[in-house]
Protein backbone atom coordinates (compact mmCIF):
# COMPACT_ATOMS: atom_id res chain seq x y z
CA UNK A 1 0.00 0.00 0.00
CA UNK A 2 1.71 3.56 -1.07
CA UNK A 3 2.21 6.06 1.37
CA UNK A 4 0.66 9.20 -0.07
CA UNK A 5 1.00 12.63 1.76
CA UNK A 6 -0.79 15.85 1.40
CA UNK A 7 0.55 19.16 2.27
CA UNK A 8 -2.28 21.32 3.30
CA UNK A 9 -5.21 20.39 5.74
CA UNK A 10 -8.25 22.73 3.76
CA UNK A 11 -11.69 22.21 2.12
CA UNK A 12 -9.70 20.50 -0.95
CA UNK A 13 -7.70 17.95 1.16
CA UNK A 14 -10.90 16.90 3.12
CA UNK A 15 -12.30 16.02 -0.62
CA UNK A 16 -9.44 14.58 -1.47
CA UNK A 17 -9.39 12.21 1.17
CA UNK A 18 -13.26 11.45 0.92
CA UNK A 19 -12.07 9.99 -2.59
CA UNK A 20 -9.16 7.99 -1.00
CA UNK A 21 -11.32 5.80 0.73
CA UNK A 22 -11.73 4.09 -2.64
CA UNK A 23 -8.25 3.25 -3.08
CA UNK A 24 -5.95 0.94 -1.51
CA UNK A 25 -3.54 3.98 -0.19
CA UNK A 26 -2.03 5.22 3.10
CA UNK A 27 -2.70 9.07 3.80
CA UNK A 28 -0.92 11.53 5.23
CA UNK A 29 -1.38 15.46 6.01
CA UNK A 30 0.88 17.96 7.56
CA UNK A 31 -0.92 21.48 8.55
CA UNK A 32 0.09 23.46 11.26
CA UNK A 33 -4.32 23.74 12.66
CA UNK A 34 -4.68 20.35 13.75
CA UNK A 35 -8.51 21.25 13.77
CA UNK A 36 -8.16 21.96 10.15
CA UNK A 37 -10.95 20.01 7.47
CA UNK A 38 -8.75 17.12 6.72
CA UNK A 39 -7.26 16.32 9.94
CA UNK A 40 -9.84 13.76 11.25
CA UNK A 41 -10.22 11.83 7.57
CA UNK A 42 -6.70 11.30 7.44
CA UNK A 43 -4.44 7.73 8.74
CA UNK A 44 -1.99 10.13 9.91
CA UNK A 45 -2.20 13.68 11.08
CA UNK A 46 1.16 15.65 11.47
CA UNK A 47 0.85 19.41 12.80
CA UNK A 48 3.78 20.95 11.15
CA UNK A 49 4.16 24.36 9.33
CA UNK A 50 4.52 23.80 4.69
CA UNK A 51 6.23 26.41 4.51
CA UNK A 52 9.27 25.11 7.03
CA UNK A 53 11.98 23.37 5.37
CA UNK A 54 12.48 20.88 7.78
CA UNK A 55 9.41 20.27 8.52
CA UNK A 56 8.34 19.58 4.85
CA UNK A 57 11.61 17.62 4.37
CA UNK A 58 10.44 15.04 7.36
CA UNK A 59 7.42 15.00 6.81
CA UNK A 60 8.06 13.87 3.08
CA UNK A 61 11.27 11.40 3.71
CA UNK A 62 9.07 8.57 4.53
CA UNK A 63 6.55 8.60 1.89
CA UNK A 64 6.17 6.91 -1.58
CA UNK A 65 4.38 10.67 -3.03
CA UNK A 66 3.90 14.18 -2.00
CA UNK A 67 1.53 16.35 -3.53
CA UNK A 68 -0.41 19.43 -2.29
CA UNK A 69 -3.74 21.49 -1.70
CA UNK A 70 -2.33 24.65 -1.65
CA UNK A 71 0.67 26.59 -3.51
CA UNK A 72 2.28 28.16 -0.24
CA UNK A 73 4.77 25.33 -0.20
CA UNK A 74 8.31 25.00 1.15
CA UNK A 75 9.57 23.96 -2.59
CA UNK A 76 13.46 23.75 -1.89
CA UNK A 77 12.80 21.24 0.44
CA UNK A 78 10.11 19.65 -2.58
CA UNK A 79 12.71 20.02 -4.89
CA UNK A 80 15.39 17.98 -2.06
CA UNK A 81 12.97 15.16 -2.14
CA UNK A 82 12.24 14.89 -5.24
CA UNK A 83 16.17 14.46 -5.95
CA UNK A 84 16.19 11.91 -3.16
CA UNK A 85 14.01 9.56 -4.68
CA UNK A 86 10.45 10.73 -3.94
CA UNK A 87 7.50 11.35 -5.94
CA UNK A 88 6.61 14.95 -5.82
CA UNK A 89 3.33 15.47 -7.87
CA UNK A 90 3.13 18.15 -9.59
CA UNK A 91 6.61 18.49 -10.20
CA UNK A 92 8.41 21.31 -8.11
CA UNK A 93 9.76 23.31 -10.91
CA UNK A 94 6.07 23.66 -12.11
CA UNK A 95 5.01 24.58 -8.10
CA UNK A 96 8.21 27.47 -8.28
CA UNK A 97 6.66 28.48 -11.64
CA UNK A 98 3.02 28.67 -10.56
CA UNK A 99 3.21 30.03 -6.70
CA UNK A 100 4.80 33.37 -8.28
CA UNK A 101 2.29 35.43 -10.62
CA UNK A 102 5.45 36.78 -11.91
CA UNK A 103 7.11 33.74 -12.57
CA UNK A 104 3.91 32.54 -14.11
CA UNK A 105 3.01 35.63 -16.47
CA UNK A 106 6.46 35.01 -17.40
CA UNK A 107 6.28 31.50 -18.38
CA UNK A 108 2.96 32.27 -20.56
CA UNK A 109 5.06 34.79 -22.32
CA UNK A 110 8.27 32.83 -23.01
CA UNK A 111 5.97 29.78 -24.39
CA UNK A 112 3.73 32.16 -26.80
CA UNK A 113 1.01 31.42 -24.44
CA UNK A 114 -1.84 33.96 -24.97
CA UNK A 115 -2.25 36.14 -21.72
CA UNK A 116 -3.38 39.96 -21.23
CA UNK A 117 -0.63 42.74 -21.59
CA UNK A 118 1.18 43.21 -18.19
CA UNK A 119 4.05 45.45 -16.58
CA UNK A 120 5.90 44.03 -13.64
CA UNK A 121 6.24 46.49 -10.54
CA UNK A 122 8.57 45.74 -7.54
CA UNK A 123 7.07 48.79 -5.38
CA UNK A 124 4.48 51.73 -5.48
CA UNK A 125 7.12 54.05 -6.33
CA UNK A 126 7.07 51.92 -10.10
CA UNK A 127 2.96 51.46 -10.23
CA UNK A 128 2.70 55.49 -9.63
CA UNK A 129 4.13 56.02 -12.89
CA UNK A 130 2.08 53.51 -14.83
CA UNK A 131 -1.02 55.37 -14.24
CA UNK A 132 -1.58 55.47 -18.12
CA UNK A 133 -1.40 51.94 -18.37
CA UNK A 134 -4.65 51.88 -16.05
CA UNK A 135 -7.01 49.86 -16.15
CA UNK A 136 -5.85 46.92 -14.88
CA UNK A 137 -5.40 44.74 -12.49
CA UNK A 138 -2.39 44.83 -9.82
CA UNK A 139 -1.68 41.03 -8.65
CA UNK A 140 0.40 40.58 -5.65
CA UNK A 141 3.96 38.03 -7.00
CA UNK A 142 3.30 35.59 -3.81
CA UNK A 143 0.79 35.19 -1.28
CA UNK A 144 -2.66 36.05 -3.01
CA UNK A 145 -5.03 33.26 -2.50
CA UNK A 146 -8.79 33.38 -3.18
CA UNK A 147 -9.05 36.91 -4.35
CA UNK A 148 -6.48 38.07 -1.75
CA UNK A 149 -3.93 40.08 -3.37
CA UNK A 150 -5.87 41.30 -6.35
CA UNK A 151 -6.73 44.81 -6.49
CA UNK A 152 -8.86 46.30 -9.54
CA UNK A 153 -7.17 49.75 -10.17
CA UNK A 154 -9.47 51.77 -12.97
CA UNK A 155 -8.28 55.01 -12.69
CA UNK A 156 -5.00 57.14 -11.25
CA UNK A 157 -7.17 57.72 -7.79
CA UNK A 158 -6.93 54.09 -7.36
CA UNK A 159 -2.73 53.52 -7.44
CA UNK A 160 -2.76 53.92 -3.37
CA UNK A 161 -4.51 50.39 -3.03
CA UNK A 162 -2.04 48.62 -5.15
CA UNK A 163 0.69 47.09 -3.49
CA UNK A 164 4.43 47.93 -2.63
CA UNK A 165 5.82 44.66 -3.32
CA UNK A 166 6.69 42.64 -6.78
CA UNK A 167 3.68 42.90 -8.02
CA UNK A 168 2.04 41.98 -11.96
CA UNK A 169 0.10 44.76 -13.16
CA UNK A 170 -2.17 43.21 -16.02
CA UNK A 171 -4.18 45.54 -18.23
CA UNK A 172 -8.04 45.18 -17.89
CA UNK A 173 -9.68 42.55 -20.53
CA UNK A 174 -13.12 43.29 -21.96
CA UNK A 175 -14.51 40.12 -20.50
CA UNK A 176 -17.54 38.06 -22.34
CA UNK A 177 -17.21 34.80 -20.67
CA UNK A 178 -14.97 33.42 -17.72
CA UNK A 179 -13.35 29.76 -17.89
CA UNK A 180 -12.26 26.35 -15.88
CA UNK A 181 -10.53 23.74 -18.27
CA UNK A 182 -8.96 21.36 -16.12
CA UNK A 183 -6.21 18.87 -17.45
CA UNK A 184 -5.49 15.65 -15.86
CA UNK A 185 -1.79 14.42 -16.91
CA UNK A 186 -0.67 10.99 -15.69
CA UNK A 187 2.70 10.01 -14.82
CA UNK A 188 3.16 8.19 -18.14
CA UNK A 189 1.99 11.66 -19.93
CA UNK A 190 -1.19 10.64 -20.89
CA UNK A 191 -3.63 13.33 -20.91
CA UNK A 192 -7.29 14.14 -20.86
CA UNK A 193 -9.73 17.13 -19.66
CA UNK A 194 -12.81 17.99 -18.36
CA UNK A 195 -15.41 19.66 -20.27
CA UNK A 196 -14.80 23.45 -19.76
CA UNK A 197 -16.65 25.20 -16.92
CA UNK A 198 -18.31 29.12 -16.90
CA UNK A 199 -17.68 30.81 -14.32
CA UNK A 200 -19.53 34.15 -12.41
CA UNK A 201 -17.78 35.87 -9.82
CA UNK A 202 -18.79 37.42 -7.09
CA UNK A 203 -17.36 41.17 -7.45
CA UNK A 204 -16.86 42.10 -3.79
CA UNK A 205 -15.61 39.19 -2.63
CA UNK A 206 -13.49 38.23 -6.05
CA UNK A 207 -14.51 35.00 -5.36
CA UNK A 208 -16.18 32.36 -7.50
CA UNK A 209 -20.20 33.26 -6.94
CA UNK A 210 -21.56 30.19 -9.05
CA UNK A 211 -20.84 28.43 -11.89
CA UNK A 212 -22.10 25.78 -14.71
CA UNK A 213 -20.42 23.14 -16.49
CA UNK A 214 -20.43 21.85 -19.81
CA UNK A 215 -20.19 25.38 -21.10
CA UNK A 216 -21.94 26.75 -24.11
CA UNK A 217 -19.21 27.88 -26.03
CA UNK A 218 -18.94 28.51 -30.50
CA UNK A 219 -16.93 25.49 -31.57
CA UNK A 220 -14.44 27.82 -32.65
CA UNK A 221 -13.91 29.45 -29.26
CA UNK A 222 -13.91 25.91 -27.95
CA UNK A 223 -11.18 24.34 -30.07
CA UNK A 224 -9.04 27.43 -28.53
CA UNK A 225 -9.94 27.03 -25.00
CA UNK A 226 -8.75 23.25 -25.18
CA UNK A 227 -5.39 23.78 -27.53
CA UNK A 228 -4.43 26.85 -25.00
CA UNK A 229 -4.88 25.29 -21.74
CA UNK A 230 -3.47 22.13 -23.28
CA UNK A 231 -0.24 23.76 -24.53
CA UNK A 232 -0.01 25.76 -20.64
CA UNK A 233 0.22 22.29 -18.99
CA UNK A 234 2.16 20.48 -21.97
CA UNK A 235 5.00 22.55 -21.25
CA UNK A 236 5.17 22.17 -17.93
CA UNK A 237 6.06 18.25 -18.40
CA UNK A 238 4.94 17.10 -15.02
CA UNK A 239 2.32 14.97 -14.34
CA UNK A 240 -0.83 16.19 -12.37
CA UNK A 241 -4.30 18.01 -12.13
CA UNK A 242 -4.26 21.68 -13.37
CA UNK A 243 -6.92 24.13 -13.43
CA UNK A 244 -6.19 26.90 -16.37
CA UNK A 245 -8.72 29.40 -15.98
CA UNK A 246 -9.00 31.56 -19.20
CA UNK A 247 -10.70 34.72 -20.15
CA UNK A 248 -12.93 34.84 -23.95
CA UNK A 249 -12.76 38.61 -24.52
CA UNK A 250 -15.87 40.65 -26.47
CA UNK A 251 -13.71 39.99 -29.31
CA UNK A 252 -13.68 35.99 -29.02
CA UNK A 253 -9.82 35.92 -28.46
CA UNK A 254 -9.08 33.55 -25.82
CA UNK A 255 -5.93 34.39 -23.12
CA UNK A 256 -4.85 32.82 -20.15
CA UNK A 257 -5.71 34.59 -16.37
CA UNK A 258 -3.79 32.21 -14.09
CA UNK A 259 -3.38 28.43 -13.42
CA UNK A 260 -3.79 26.36 -10.34
CA UNK A 261 -1.30 22.97 -10.21
CA UNK A 262 -4.55 21.19 -7.88
CA UNK A 263 -7.81 20.25 -7.33
CA UNK A 264 -9.67 23.55 -7.92
CA UNK A 265 -12.87 25.30 -6.57
CA UNK A 266 -13.96 25.32 -10.19
CA UNK A 267 -13.86 21.54 -10.51
CA UNK A 268 -16.23 20.82 -7.68
CA UNK A 269 -19.00 19.92 -9.71
CA UNK A 270 -17.32 16.80 -10.90
CA UNK A 271 -18.14 14.94 -7.73
CA UNK A 272 -21.78 14.85 -8.94
CA UNK A 273 -21.62 15.98 -12.23
CA UNK A 274 -18.57 13.65 -14.22
CA UNK A 275 -18.07 10.03 -13.85
CA UNK A 276 -14.68 10.60 -12.49
CA UNK A 277 -14.32 14.11 -10.32
CA UNK A 278 -11.20 16.16 -10.21
CA UNK A 279 -10.45 14.11 -6.47
CA UNK A 280 -10.86 11.00 -7.94
CA UNK A 281 -8.79 11.73 -10.86
CA UNK A 282 -5.73 13.15 -9.11
CA UNK A 283 -5.51 9.54 -6.74
CA UNK A 284 -5.49 7.89 -10.38
CA UNK A 285 -2.55 10.29 -11.09
CA UNK A 286 -0.76 9.90 -7.76
CA UNK A 287 -1.31 6.00 -7.73
CA UNK A 288 -0.23 5.22 -11.19
CA UNK A 289 -3.34 4.45 -12.05
CA UNK A 290 -5.43 4.76 -15.80
CA UNK A 291 -6.82 8.16 -16.22
CA UNK A 292 -10.60 8.23 -15.68
CA UNK A 293 -14.00 9.08 -18.08
CA UNK A 294 -13.94 12.79 -17.82
CA UNK A 295 -17.09 13.01 -19.81
CA UNK A 296 -20.39 15.12 -17.95
CA UNK A 297 -23.25 12.80 -16.47
CA UNK A 298 -25.40 15.91 -16.29
CA UNK A 299 -24.84 19.90 -16.18
CA UNK A 300 -24.16 20.77 -12.96
CA UNK A 301 -23.92 24.18 -11.50
CA UNK A 302 -21.99 25.17 -8.29
CA UNK A 303 -22.65 27.56 -5.80
CA UNK A 304 -20.33 28.65 -3.12
CA UNK A 305 -21.23 28.88 0.64
CA UNK A 306 -19.70 31.60 2.12
CA UNK A 307 -19.86 33.72 5.54
CA UNK A 308 -22.16 35.96 5.66
CA UNK A 309 -20.80 39.81 6.52
CA UNK A 310 -21.58 40.60 10.41
CA UNK A 311 -21.32 37.19 11.33
CA UNK A 312 -18.37 35.88 13.17
CA UNK A 313 -18.10 33.10 15.61
CA UNK A 314 -19.51 29.42 15.71
CA UNK A 315 -21.38 28.23 12.22
CA UNK A 316 -24.62 27.92 11.92
CA UNK A 317 -26.11 26.79 8.35
CA UNK A 318 -29.62 28.88 8.22
CA UNK A 319 -32.12 27.17 5.65
CA UNK A 320 -30.26 24.55 5.33
CA UNK A 321 -32.95 22.09 5.61
CA UNK A 322 -34.89 23.60 2.81
CA UNK A 323 -31.92 23.28 0.77
CA UNK A 324 -31.47 19.34 1.34
CA UNK A 325 -35.11 19.40 0.61
CA UNK A 326 -34.59 20.20 -2.68
CA UNK A 327 -33.91 17.80 -5.74
CA UNK A 328 -30.51 17.06 -7.11
CA UNK A 329 -29.03 19.76 -4.46
CA UNK A 330 -26.66 17.82 -3.17
CA UNK A 331 -25.01 19.88 0.06
CA UNK A 332 -21.00 19.84 0.74
CA UNK A 333 -19.63 21.22 4.38
CA UNK A 334 -16.00 21.87 4.92
CA UNK A 335 -16.21 21.04 8.49
CA UNK A 336 -15.07 24.35 9.73
CA UNK A 337 -16.21 25.11 12.96
CA UNK A 338 -15.85 29.36 12.65
CA UNK A 339 -17.42 31.07 10.60
CA UNK A 340 -16.38 34.84 9.10
CA UNK A 341 -17.19 37.42 6.15
CA UNK A 342 -16.21 35.82 3.23
CA UNK A 343 -14.98 32.54 4.25
CA UNK A 344 -15.13 29.62 1.75
CA UNK A 345 -17.66 26.92 4.61
CA UNK A 346 -19.01 24.83 1.75
CA UNK A 347 -20.38 24.00 -1.67
CA UNK A 348 -23.83 23.07 -2.99
CA UNK A 349 -23.99 21.11 -6.61
CA UNK A 350 -26.87 21.20 -8.40
CA UNK A 351 -27.28 18.80 -11.47
CA UNK A 352 -30.20 18.92 -14.19
CA UNK A 353 -30.78 18.35 -17.59
CA UNK A 354 -32.78 22.27 -17.74
CA UNK A 355 -29.39 24.80 -17.97
CA UNK A 356 -32.21 27.49 -17.29
CA UNK A 357 -33.62 25.50 -13.93
CA UNK A 358 -29.98 24.55 -12.51
CA UNK A 359 -29.47 28.75 -12.58
CA UNK A 360 -32.88 29.46 -11.12
CA UNK A 361 -31.91 27.11 -7.92
CA UNK A 362 -28.49 28.54 -7.80
CA UNK A 363 -30.02 31.96 -7.11
CA UNK A 364 -32.52 30.25 -4.95
CA UNK A 365 -29.96 28.55 -2.69
CA UNK A 366 -28.33 31.57 -2.58
CA UNK A 367 -30.78 33.65 -1.09
CA UNK A 368 -32.07 30.61 0.91
CA UNK A 369 -28.62 29.08 2.92
CA UNK A 370 -26.88 31.77 4.91
CA UNK A 371 -23.92 31.18 7.19
CA UNK A 372 -24.38 32.99 10.91
CA UNK A 373 -23.52 32.41 14.04
CA UNK A 374 -25.67 30.58 16.71
CA UNK A 375 -24.74 33.14 19.31
CA UNK A 376 -26.32 36.32 17.14
CA UNK A 377 -29.68 34.40 15.59
CA UNK A 378 -30.06 33.52 19.81
CA UNK A 379 -30.22 37.39 20.42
Amino acid sequence: MQKVGILGGGQLGRMLLQSAANYPVETYVMENDAHCPSAHLCHHFIKGDIKNFDAVYNFGKQLDVLTIEIEAVNVDALERLEAEGIKVIPKPAVLRIIKNKIEQKKYYQQHQIPTAEFVITENKEELRALASFLPAAHKLGMGGYDGRGVELLKTEADIERGFDAPSVLEKMVKVDKEISMIVAVAQNGETTMYPPAEMVFDPVLNLLDYQIAPSVLPEKIFWKVEAIAMAVVRNFNSPGLFAVELFVDKNGDVLVNETAPRVHNSGHHSIEGNYSSQFDMLWRILLGYPLGCTDAILPAVILNIVGEEGFSGPAFYEGLEDVLKMENAFVHLYGKAETKPGRKMGHVTVIGKDRDELVYKANRIKHLLKVKTKTELQN
